[in-house]
């Protein structure tokens, strides 16, 4: 745990302040952006233990670390790291063609006093500077620009910024390289791919590279590739979207469902492939992502004899319907679903949860609607064998990243299990609690508010439907901010209640944004994160404080 002078209030010295973010990351406040670069330089040549993450922003640098218990460490170089090392910067200039008819022109112009011509004259004048990158994969922060451009954010951040959007939000410029949810204003959009897992370098614009915006009338279509792993680069509007073929060319169903391994009949709401995710990825934009009910996805992996890390199939709100092209062993954990099999004699059986059975061949599995929770998961034993992304089976809904979401006759290839495994003894369904109740720790942010993290534990929140696997959005009193202004874009971590100007908090999860401009109220603790991924659209959940992050 962070000791009591990291607490969220921050201190360290008259050059820098230390705050706790949950309980395994600090955040450094820094005077400028040089010192900024010089911690991130330093700690990527000489990291500490246990290090996962360095996240520079605009005044502060997120280091994460794998267990609370070196945090202590990790304390103790930051107050002592040399800020007076200059990092070095690639310069490289990067021109970005733009038409400017993005959605907010018209609010911007309005805001700066300037007409909606003078707003792109200001903003093509000169070029920027990447100063740094996150929020998501090829995400840079673009600084320099005319000061005259500086705007707030949006009160409510958009839930879906169309890809190619050119952004202004305080300081900065940005180009957001796909559909994300997103609170800068709109001025524009381009064609250009910001970010191809499938180079060298993935990211369009790193780093100290310097970018030129130039105006076109019209966009140039292109065909958006496709990153490795077969999911589809979402395609800026007005572009064609690339179509993913799944390997198995243009065979029918029937002839799938002859092969070994699974297919998918029926994929329900949602479904995707999961790991563990993506660990130490955060600078360049790239969320953890992974399984949002680890314990559960282990469970399953466990009792099927893989590895924890092995892929599985998170389901939102059951209907999955598999179809086994030879026997398997599976498992099936998480919410509380019910589990049929149908067999090719037109009988039918049911299946336990928690606890491995067989699939034969030519039988099929379905998953009911849940009585309680929202997402199970789906283990076979072997481990489903998709295209590893950056390290990961996972499917990053934030980034693109991963194996597409499941779809009605997509196969599913299988693993071969580990020599010697065995499988597992059945065990219990974790029970739902109503509400749910979650501990978390004073935020970064919490003097932005009035007794915030007091309002936020004194609150039954629901969960609204506008929840997903980036984070779960909340309803209930606002929370009610003491200070005015922007914070400037900072990092972030899965467990981070977020609270935009609406006062309404933003629980992240696996797949959210790497930084935010938003105050964090309170990080809920990770041992408890895997509770908040069964909470439904209409649950309600309340927040335990559990101190404030001192050892």
């Amino acid at each position: 745990m962070p000791s009591p002078d990291a607490a969220p209030g921050g201190t360290g010295g008259p050059d820098r302040a230390l705050r706790a973010v949950g309980d395994r990351a600090l955040l450094v406040e820094l005077p400028d952006l040089s010192e900024v670069l010089s911690v991130e330089a330093q700690l990527r040549q000489h990291p500490v233990e246990g290090q996962v993450d360095v996240v520079a922003a605009a005044s502060t640098v997120l280091v994460t670390v794998e267990n609370p218990w070196q945090v202590a460490a990790l304390e103790a170089r930051l107050r002592t790291i040399d800020l007076s090392v200059a990092a070095a910067l690639d310069d490289t200039l990067v021109t970005i063609e733009v038409r400017y008819d993005g959605e907010d022109l018209a609010d911007v112009a309005a805001r700066t006093g300037l007409s909606e011509e003078a707003v792109v004259a200001a903003h093509t004048a000169t070029p920027w500077v990447a100063a740094f990158g996150g929020f998501a994969p090829g995400f840079a922060y673009l600084t320099g620009g005319d000061p005259r451009l500086e705007v707030p954010r949006r009160d409510s951040p958009r839930t879906a910024v169309p890809a190619g959007s050119v952004a202004l939000a305080g300081p900065f410029s940005a180009v957001y390289p796909r559909e994300s949810p997103g609170g800068w204003q709109l001025v524009g959009r381009t064609d250009a791919v910001l970010w191809d897992a499938r180079r060298t370098d993935p990211a369009l614009i790193r780093p100290g590279n310097r970018v030129r915006f130039t105006v076109v009338r019209e966009l140039v279509t292109v065909r958006a590739p496709a990153p490795a792993g077969g999911a589809a680069a979402p395609a800026p509007e007005g572009s064609t979207r690339q179509t993913v073929d799944d390997g198995e060319g243009a065979r029918d169903v029937s002839a799938r469902r002859a092969e070994a391994g699974l297919t998918v009949v029926t994929p329900g709401l949602s479904s995707t492939l999961q790991d563990l995710g993506r660990p130490g990825l955060l600078a360049l934009g790239v969320a953890e992502a992974g399984a949002l009910d680890r314990a559960a996805s282990r469970q399953a992996n466990r009792l099927v004899g893989n590895t924890p890390g092995a892929a599985v199939i998170e389901s939102v709100n059951g209907g999955l319907v598999l179809e086994a092209g030879e026997d398997q062993v599976l498992a099936v954990t998480g919410a509380d679903v019910g589990l049929v099999i149908g067999m090719p004699d037109d009988q039918e059986r049911d299946a336990p949860l928690c606890a491995p059975f067989l699939l034969g061949a030519g039988e099929v599995l379905r998953q009911s609607p849940p009585a309680s929770g929202l997402r199970t998961y789906t283990a076979v034993r072997g481990g489903f064998a998709a295209e590893e992304v950056l390290g990961s089976r996972s499917s990053d809904s934030m980034s693109g990243l991963g194996p597409p979401a499941l779809t009605a006759g997509m196969h599913l290839p299988v693993g071969q299990p580990a020599p010697g495994s065995a499988v597992g003894d059945p065990e219990e369904l974790r029970p739902a609690r109503t509400p749910e109740v979650l501990r978390v720790l004073p935020g970064p942010r919490d003097d932005w508010f009035d007794d915030g993290l007091a309002r936020l534990c004194g609150t039954v929140w629901t969960v609204t439907a506008q929840s997903n696997r980036i984070g779960l959005r909340l309803d209930g009193p606002a929370l009610v901010r003491t200070r005015a202004g922007e914070l400037p874009s900072e990092g972030t971590v899965r467990g981070a209640l977020q609270v935009p100007p609406s006062g309404l908090p933003v629980l992240f999860l696996a797949d959210h944004p790497v930084t935010g401009g938003y105050p964090v109220v309170g990080v809920v603790l990770a041992a408890d994160l895997d509770r908040a991924a069964q909470l439904a659209p209409g649950s309600t959940v309340r927040f335990l404080t559990c101190g404030s992050g001192s050892g």
